[in-house]
């Protein structure tokens, strides 16, 4: 890092019209620069947009920089403003997104509601024919488990046991799972 006299002696040919010995002072100044930011911004991109910006603004507006002032404490108060521009934008934008979305899900949420129960009411029809092809005893299975009825009853009411029921019920679903499957696809 350069002393005061340094930094000033650079600023005095930015002042002549050397602009590229700028780039001296953006050198010296980009990394305790780009560490303030980073301290004040959670994306390294914007980081790096912010830093840019700042020593743009700084070039910009040398002539209001105080000489004996400590150059890197106004780059770091240029950079305070430029963060709080940063913020923002990003809560507008925020904001116009949240609105954005909230018109759109007006707009379209008959029709999602419209599409939703036209698709559950086909899938109702197609599990229906599914279990309608199932064998007598899988069908009664499903059905008893359809109305709640407890493993122990459907055993008792088929004249079997609650691991063949249970067995009945698994084999029940895969039947029905290929048949769902074949009738989507």
């Amino acid at each position: 890092m350069r002393d005061r006299s340094q930094v000033e002696a650079i600023l005095d040919e930015v002042a002549r019209g050397r602009t590229e010995a700028f780039g001296q002072i953006v050198r010296d100044f980009a990394l305790p620069l780009r560490s303030y930011l980073a301290s004040q911004v959670y994306r390294l991109d914007d980081v790096d947009d912010l830093a840019q910006e700042v020593f743009l603004a700084a070039l910009g507006s040398l002539s209001s920089f105080r000489r004996g002032d400590d150059f890197g404490a106004w780059l770091r108060g240029i950079a305070h403003n430029k963060v709080l521009l940063y913020f923002r934008s990003r809560a507008r934008r925020s904001q116009a997104l949240r609105r954005f979305r909230d018109e759109v899900t007006a707009l379209i949420e008959g029709d999602l509601e419209r599409a939703a129960s036209s698709d559950r009411a086909e899938m109702i029809e197609q599990l229906l024919r599914c279990i309608a092809e199932l064998p007598e005893q899988l069908r009664r299975v499903v059905r008893a488990g359809l109305n709640g009825d407890k493993p122990a009853e459907v055993a008792r009411a088929l004249g079997t046991t609650v691991g063949v029921i249970y067995n009945l019920h698994y084999r029940a679903n895969q039947v029905l799972r290929e048949c769902l499957q074949r009738e989507v696809g």
